[in-house]
């Protein structure tokens, strides 16, 4: 089965965990970060989306226009990184609209939220993305936590209700591809972030194939920043610490390990082999 691999253009310092902390960046490490992961990819002859942060390709045209050239699809991040909920109906389309200035001409059809938020309370984000010629969202996280999550909503790849995302809606223009949890009494994520950080190689392997003899291609995603050991460490309350930093040191050697075994494409060729 092809599974779909994703990669979150933005900086380090763009994650919620990060907001008011950081006072002043002298070096945001982002071409740095993003080589050896472009040359990992390339050595296993792979495709990802890269979800692209508006402000990124603003500042660094010339790294989009390498990824893409490479044969990766680009895809929509949003401009600022700022949550759905923070920005509002209003402030999300406008944001949405600042960031295509700068990724139009890659022809976008995929869209991710900044911290997974599209919920119950932001849904109406589906039909401003329809109205700006996306095909499909990636933003729902079938778990719940502090930061994001709609717990209810399928598992598999679906087109959701405008009304309500744990509905299909068979009519519907937008296809959901949700992050990827296994239902094991309750669902456990094993689609990447922190948990390809946290979890062991051997069981993110084990879940991938649960997943794909579910019939359900893995969904997984990264950041650049995740994968490079000069990532700043900024001082923090320790659980946030852990979900920030834990593990960086294993994730390109765990990508690996799922390149090795898995068949992974950008999105855009999964939505059009459903």
């Amino acid at each position: 089965m092809i599974n779909a691999l994703s990669i979150d253009l933005e900086y380090w310092w763009s994650i919620e965990l990060l907001n008011n902390r950081i006072l002043k960046v002298e070096d945001d490490l982002l071409v740095e970060s993003v080589d050896p992961l472009l040359d990992l990819l390339d050595q296993y002859d792979v495709h990802a989306t890269f979800f692209v942060l508006g402000m990124v390709a603003e500042k660094y045209p010339e790294l989009v226009d390498k990824i893409h050239k490479c044969g990766h699809e680009i895809g929509c991040h949003g401009y600022s990184h700022k949550t759905l909920y923070d920005l509002g109906e209003v402030g999300f389309e406008e944001d949405v609209k600042k960031a295509l200035m700068f990724l139009r001409k890659y022809r976008p059809i995929g869209y991710r939220a900044p911290s997974f938020s599209l919920n119950e309370d932001t849904i109406w984000a589906l039909q401003i993305l329809e109205k700006h010629g996306f095909l499909y969202d990636s933003s729902v996280f079938p778990i719940k936590t502090m930061l994001y999550g709609v717990p209810d909503a399928p598992l598999h790849i679906y087109k959701p209700s405008k009304d309500d995302l744990t509905q299909k809606d068979p009519q519907g223009k937008i296809t959901e591809f949700p992050l990827t949890a296994l239902k094991l009494g309750k669902n456990i994520p094993i689609a990447g972030g922190f948990y390809l950080r946290a979890l062991p190689l051997w069981f993110l392997k084990w879940g991938i194939r649960r997943a794909n003899r579910e019939n359900r291609p893995a969904v997984v995603y990264l950041h650049p920043w995740e994968t490079y050991a000069r990532t700043p460490k900024v001082q923090m309350p320790l659980p946030a610490k852990i979900i920030t930093y834990y593990g960086l040191d294993t994730t390109l050697k765990k990508l690996e390990g799922l390149l090795k075994e898995f068949r992974f494409r950008p999105m855009r060729e999964v939505l059009y082999d459903l």
